[in-house]
Order: C-alpha cells, then structure tokens, then sequence
C-alpha cells in the first residue's frame, strides 16, 4: 500500500515558470519550488515568458513580476491570456500601489502576493492548484 501512494504522489508532479528580472528573487522562488518538488524554470523577463509558450511549453503555474525591462508583468499576462494560456498566473511583486495591482488583477491575473514570497505563500498557491498537492 505504501508505494501505491509513492506512485500517486509522483503523478501529481506540478510544473512552474518564475518570472522575474532579479536573479535573487527568481533564485528563492525557484529553491522554494524545488523544496515542494514543483518542477520549474526561470526566465527574466516577460517576453522571455511569452517566447517560451509560443515555443509549446505549458506549466501550471506561472510567478510573474510586475516591474520588469523588455516586456512587464502586465503587458506578458495579457499577452498570455490573448494566446489561451490558461495557467494559473500569480502575481508577485513589491512596492504596488492598489491602482497598479488592480491594473495587473485586470490584466489576467489569477492571485496577486507581494514580495517575498514565503512557504504558507506558496503552499495556498500550490493548493488552489491542486487539493491532493
């Protein structure tokens, strides 16, 4: 019975892409993934983001900042939204006005968090995702 619950537990394998221009802040939220063993990649930017989905990669959740060069966090997740991407996208920022998180919630966003990040953060993320996670 054990190892059938082994084997259910790495089916539900979750998959993550950390958006973000600061190595620091894309470095802890891809440690943090790793440590509940959500696969995961990083990218800095939000064109980056968008390239990679227009190369076919698809993950169930996507970290993205607000504040970012080349393409922001709201300018990506509409993008994203406009190609059908239907990932949870959450939005992880600091130093937001409530005018600029409406603005990005607007723009497509499933869940909003401000920076940083924490475990019980992540965890309720990762849950509304999936229950059994």
């Amino acid at each position: 019975m054990e190892s059938q619950n082994n084997n259910q537990n790495l089916t539900i394998q979750l998959t993550a892409l950390v958006v973000d221009d600061n190595k620091v802040n894309r470095k802890i939220h891809q440690k943090m993934l790793d440590n509940v063993r959500v696969k995961n990649l990083g990218v800095k930017n939000g064109k980056e983001a968008v390239d990679i989905h227009c190369d076919g990669r698809r993950f169930d959740l996507i970290l993205m900042d607000l504040d970012m060069p080349i393409m922001n966090g709201i300018e990506a997740t509409k993008e994203l939204r406009s190609m059908g991407i239907s990932s949870m996208i959450v939005g992880v920022s600091s130093r937001c006005t409530e005018a600029e998180i409406q603005k990005f919630m607007e723009a497509g966003l499933n869940d909003y968090h401000e920076k940083p990040l924490n475990i019980a953060k992540l965890s309720s993320i990762l849950h509304m995702i999936n229950p059994n996670y």
